[in-house]
C-alpha cells in the first residue's frame, strides 16, 4: 500500500510504498476513503515537540473495514466507519464515565512499516495512507447513505467545533457567542453555536475569505481583527456587556487571553486551539474571581464518538448540519505536500485527501 511518510520536520512527504500489517486481536483493517487535512497534522509537520518520526500523519478519515482480527464484534467487513483519533482502552476511569477522549492508554504495536523501519501511525490512526490497521475501539460504523468521503470530516474538525459549542460550553438558546479563529474547527464551532439557537455568532479572524465562509456556515457578525481591536468590537457588537461564551479556535497565548477578555462578567471563554506544549498564559485572578469568568478547555469537543458520530450524521442528512462545503479542495495522496502548502497558506477550510481519485 502507499501512504504519506514524514522523515523530517519541515520537509516534504515521501509518498512511497510501505508494508501494513494483518490486524491482530481487537484489531480492525480498514480502506481508507479519505483523510482531512488538519492543522493538527500541521503542528506534527512543523512544531520541533511533534510525535517520533518517521510516522504517517493524518487523523481524520473514514473508510470501509475490509477484514478483521479474532475477537472483534464492532464491525465487521463491508461497514462503513469514521475513525476515532486516539487510542482507548474501554476499562479506565475515563472510559467508564464516558470520557474516552481523555483516555492515555500504552501505544499500540508497530502496525506500518518502511522495509524493515516501523513508521509512527500518528494518533493511532495513520490516515494518510490507503489502509490503516486500528483497534476496534478506533472504529465508530455509521449508516451507509452517508457521503462517506466527507464523513471524514467528522473524525476531528466537526466533532471538535460542534462538540465544544453544544457539549463543553451547553451554548444555550439566545446566547452571545463569539468564535476567534474560522478555520476548519472554528467553522465547527459557529455551526454547534448556530444549531444551539445562539442568537448572536461573531466570527473573527484577519482573514476575509474565512470571515466570508463563516457567514455561510451560521455568523451573524464579522469581525476583521486585522483592521479593529476584537475585544471592544465583540463588546459593541453585544451591548457593552461582551460575549456569554467565546471560543478560542487558534492555539496561542495571545488569542486564549483575547477570549477572556471577550466575555462579559460570569461569561466563559472556552480554549479549542492546540497550543505548543511551552505555551504559557498568565491572567489577572481576579478576572476569575471577582469578574466570575471562567476558563475552560475542550478536548475533541467533549465527545462521546459513539454516541455523537452517529448524531452527527443524522444532523447532516437533515440538511441541519453543512459538510460538503467545508471541503475547499481535494486532493490525491500524491499532492499531500501541495494540500499541506494550501493549509499553511491559510487558502482552504478542509482540505480532504481522497484515495480514489
Amino acid at each position: 500500500m502507499r501512504a504519506a511518510v514524514l522523515y523530517a520536520r519541515r520537509e516534504p512527504f515521501a509518498v512511497e510504498e510501505v508494508r501494513l500489517v494483518e490486524p491482530g486481536p481487537g484489531e480492525v483493517e480498514v480502506q481508507v476513503v479519505a483523510s482531512g487535512v488538519c492543522h493538527s497534522d500541521h503542528h506534527q509537520w512543523v512544531r520541533a515537540a511533534g510525535v517520533p518520526l518517521p510516522a504517517v500523519l493524518g487523523h481524520e478519515g473514514a473508510g470501509v473495514v475490509a477484514s478483521v482480527g479474532p475477537g472483534v464484534s464492532r464491525v465487521r467487513p463491508g461497514d462503513h466507519v469514521i475513525l476515532v483519533f486516539g487510542a482507548r482502552c474501554g476499562r479506565c476511569s475515563y472510559c467508564r464515565r464516558g470520557e474516552g477522549n481523555l483516555c492515555r492508554p500504552e501505544p499500540p504495536r508497530a502496525r506500518l512499516f518502511a522495509g524493515d523501519q516501523p513508521l509512527l501511525q500518528f494518533t493511532g490512526l495513520g490516515t494518510f495512507g490507503e489502509r490503516a490497521v486500528v483497534s476496534e475501539l478506533n472504529c465508530v460504523p455509521i449508516r451507509a447513505d452517508a457521503p462517506l468521503a466527507e464523513a471524514a470530516l467528522i473524525g476531528c474538525g466537526v466533532t471538535t467545533g460542534v462538540g465544544a459549542a453544544i457539549n463543553t460550553a451547553r451554548v444555550e438558546p439566545g446566547a452571545n457567542v463569539a468564535v476567534i479563529g474560522t478555520g476548519g474547527v472554528g467553522l465547527n464551532v459557529v455551526q454547534g453555536a448556530r444549531l444551539a439557537g445562539a442568537a448572536r455568532v461573531i466570527a473573527v479572524d484577519v482573514r476575509a475569505n474565512k470571515l466570508e465562509l463563516a457567514r455561510e456556515f451560521g455568523a451573524t457578525h464579522v469581525v476583521d481583527a486585522s483592521r479593529e481591536d476584537p475585544v471592544a468590537a465583540v463588546q459593541r457588537l453585544t451591548g457593552g456587556d461582551g460575549a456569554d461564551y467565546a471560543f478560542e479556535v487558534i492555539g496561542g497565548a495571545a488569542t486564549i487571553r483575547q477570549a477572556v477578555d471577550t466575555v462579559r462578567r460570569g461569561g466563559t471563554a472556552v480554549v479549542v486551539g492546540v497550543a505548543p506544549d511551552d505555551e504559557t498564559i498568565s491572567l489577572p485572578a481576579a478576572l476569575l474571581t471577582r469578574n466570575g469568568k471562567r476558563l475552560v478547555g475542550s478536548w475533541y469537543g467533549s465527545s462521546n464518538p459513539d454516541v455523537d458520530f452517529p448524531r452527527l450524521v443524522d444532523l447532516v442528512m437533515e440538511g441541519r448540519l453543512k459538510l460538503r462545503e467545508l471541503v475547499t479542495r481535494r486532493f490525491a495522496l500524491e499532492e499531500i505536500n501541495e494540500a499541506f502548502r494550501a493549509l499553511e497558506a491559510g487558502e482552504v477550510a478542509r482540505g480532504l485527501v481522497e484515495y480514489s481519485r
